[in-house]
């Protein structure tokens, strides 16, 4: 029985069958481990009143999370001492989130119902207890949690609301205003780099629209003072663990919560909330805090127009080499030179983008189309268009191959056929081959996305940035703007892990991102799989 089993080759299917059952369990339990460590960082941690007296004899007070464990080596007597890392906030207070507290050194450790967690624009998270509220210039006390809740609340939503029309006319309505009185300087610029003199009737055509351009802003600065004002009239009281009392403008309020007293229904939609908005907002305090939407949209945005250029290249590289090239030893160096591009370093393709597409290609074209812009690039600056270019040249060979292949497995009586049906080679390669080899295609176009959209170190030098203030797609002609830098997901994990200011408390965002990124890429290869399997069924009953 063994001797059979050993000669059949049956313990080689089962080496097999385990080598794949132990890779998927690996692999679903890396994402498990992702997405537990980046979970945490959107559920409502319970706060804690610590009271501690330190090796000195000082006696201090602190609210906040218990965020790790660990211990302190003390040289002095060789011993470990075991310490808890506390999540105290106010930064503009203390100086520091985090501070590592001496377990042996708290003497009193509760969680009140009423500490309150006020979420800030700028500065991190608040912790301590809401005495009052200021409304319309008036100071209304709140002396149980239930008017506290309610107070805080009310200022925060409604702070929300104005915070959220202040950023429309800032950003869309002025950045709009902006861009159309650059777009006229850049109009009567044109003639001057000419050596002509401005038209009459157009610089009095410019002037008119500057004019109305700058009415519109005057009113919109009216808008936006009157905003501010409302805005800037809300103040809500805390007190300090330590007994201190301090006045936080509304207007710099995100969220105030009280996750003490939240039952676990409640924590539940907190916990939905903070993901949703993790997804929908933009990022601050240096990426630390807020959502990660830039980001999203530049990955996704960047990897579509990557395929739309990589795909047609591709296909036509291997149309010529299998259907019309001569098969010889200059055909074979060139599959073997593609086969060696798929092994280059990324890094290599991004010093080539920097060098032929941004400096050289985009220099030129600023030269030759847009010499007003001067000394300001256009396109001969890192951007959108040569980040996806960089990468279609980085994705070439694996489309390459993969359509090569897919060309090389249909039969050539399908081909004859064709032909002596009366068909050219162009229109049995256009309406037959091309077809059916349709699948090897987004075969390769899967395989394509599923590099590019996790590679980081090309894009450092051809388009990426830390922080994006507008997005490549606008309601400004031409609407998708090709030369705009744009925020990645891959790049903003490895802002957030290695440069980011506060260490501790970006940790989780790394985590989220990371599996944030896996997700963008599962969901675009599915996208291609569906496609590539429709295909497949489409013309499978050609192959037979």
């Amino acid at each position: 029985m063994t001797k059979r089993f050993f000669k059949d080759g049956e313990h080689w299917v089962w080496l097999n069958a385990g080598a794949v059952s132990l890779c998927l369990i690996m692999v679903v339990g890396l994402l498990v481990f992702i997405f537990a460590r980046g979970a945490v960082h959107f559920w409502p941690h319970a706060i804690a009143s610590v009271e501690v007296v330190d090796g000195e004899g000082q006696k201090q007070a602190y609210l906040g999370e218990i965020y790790d464990q660990g211990e302190r080596y003390d040289s002095s007597n060789s011993k470990f001492y075991p310490q808890q890392l506390f999540k105290i906030g106010n930064r503009d207070v203390y100086g520091a989130d985090f501070k590592w507290l001496d377990t042996a050194w708290v003497k009193k450790l509760d969680y009140p119902e009423d500490a309150a967690v006020l979420e800030r624009r700028e500065w991190g998270n608040f912790y301590g207890y809401i005495l009052a509220v200021k409304e319309d210039g008036k100071r209304i006390a709140t002396p149980d949690l239930a008017a506290q809740r309610a107070a805080a609340e009310r200022l925060t939503a409604r702070n929300r609301v104005l915070a959220e029309q202040i950023k429309d006319i800032e950003k869309d309505e002025i950045g709009r205003i902006n861009y159309a009185l650059e777009e006229e300087r850049l109009r009567a610029r044109a003639y001057e780099v000419r050596g002509e003199a401005v038209p009459a009737e157009v610089l009095a055509d410019i002037e008119v629209r500057k004019t109305l351009l700058q009415q519109e802003y005057k009113a919109l600065q009216k808008q936006l003072e009157a905003l501010y004002g409302e805005a800037q009239r809300d103040e809500i009281y805390v007190r300090l663990a330590d007994g201190s009392e301090k006045a936080l403008p509304a207007h710099k309020l995100v969220h105030a919560f009280f996750p003490n007293s939240l039952s676990l229904p409640a924590k539940i939609q907190f916990f939905g909330a903070k993901l949703w908005e993790f997804l929908v907002e933009e990022p601050r305090e240096a990426n630390t805090e807020g959502g990660i939407f830039p980001a999203i949209f530049g990955t996704v945005l960047m990897v579509i127009l990557m395929s739309l250029v990589v795909t047609p290249f591709g296909v036509l590289a291997a149309v010529y080499l299998r259907e019309y090239a001569t098969q010889g030893w200059i055909t074979r160096t060139i599959r073997i030179a593609v086969n060696n591009l798929a092994g280059v370093p990324s890094i290599v393709y991004g010093v080539f983008g920097l060098g032929f597409f941004v400096y050289f290609l985009g220099g030129n074209i600023d030269q030759l189309f847009y010499p007003e812009v001067a000394p300001s690039p256009m396109f001969g600056t890192p951007g959108l268009m040569w980040a996806s270019l960089t990468l279609a040249l980085l994705t070439l060979p694996v489309v390459i191959v993969s359509t090569e292949e897919g060309l090389a497995r249909i039969p050539k009586a399908i081909r004859e056929g064709s032909l002596a049906l009366g068909a050219t080679k162009a229109e049995t390669l256009w309406r037959t081959v091309l077809p059916m080899a349709s699948p090897a295609m987004m075969t390769g176009l899967i395989l394509a996305v599923a590099r590019a959209a996790g590679e980081v170190a090309p894009l450092m030098l051809v388009g990426v940035v830390k922080l994006a203030p507008t997005l490549p797609l606008d309601a400004n002609a031409p609407f998708l703007h090709l030369e705009r830098k744009f925020m990645h997901l891959g790049f903003h994990i490895f802002d957030v892990g290695f440069q980011s200011p506060n260490v501790e408390a970006a940790r989780p965002l790394v985590y989220a991102t990371a599996f944030l990124l896996v997700l963008v890429i599962i969901l675009l290869n599915l996208i291609a799989i569906q496609m590539r399997n429709r295909l497949r069924e489409k013309y499978k009953s050609l192959e037979h």
